[in-house]
């Protein structure tokens, strides 16, 4: 089973995680251009997956409902609310995601192509 791990290790990683096993964070968003610098596949509906905590244990089992590429600026705002980290508007989430990949080194710009991916836990490790 492939791993998927939320955010960067430590606080944010544990913060996304206690979302999505509260129900809240029922999606994600990832940089396409990523999957190719790790040399991994897209994930696809059905897939099941290990969230995996800090500690690099598996927290819960999410099944992956559906998977998007688009463009940063196609990203839309059902998705952006799906990801259920607060953010009162798209241009708020926005503005979240450039600051944390600008941090990370990787800037993206609205013609960046990103991976939608939603999900959906189907067991937790707890």
């Amino acid at each position: 089973m492939r791993a998927l791990e939320l955010g960067t290790p430590g606080p944010m990683r544990a913060e996304l995680n206690a979302l999505v096993l509260a129900g809240h964070k029922v999606a994600t968003t990832g940089l396409l251009a990523e999957y190719g610098a790790e040399t991994e596949g897209l994930e696809y509906a059905g897939e099941r997956l290990a969230l995996l905590g800090n500690d690099g244990q598996a927290v819960a089992t999410v099944e992956i409902t559906g998977v998007e590429i688009k463009t940063f600026g196609e990203v839309t705002w059902e998705h952006a609310r799906a990801e259920g980290e607060g953010d009162t508007s798209l241009e708020e989430w926005r503005n979240g995601h450039r600051a944390f990949w600008e941090a990370s080194n990787s800037p993206v710009d609205d013609a960046t192509l990103v991976v939608c991916l939603a999900f959906k836990v189907v067991s937790s490790a707890g």
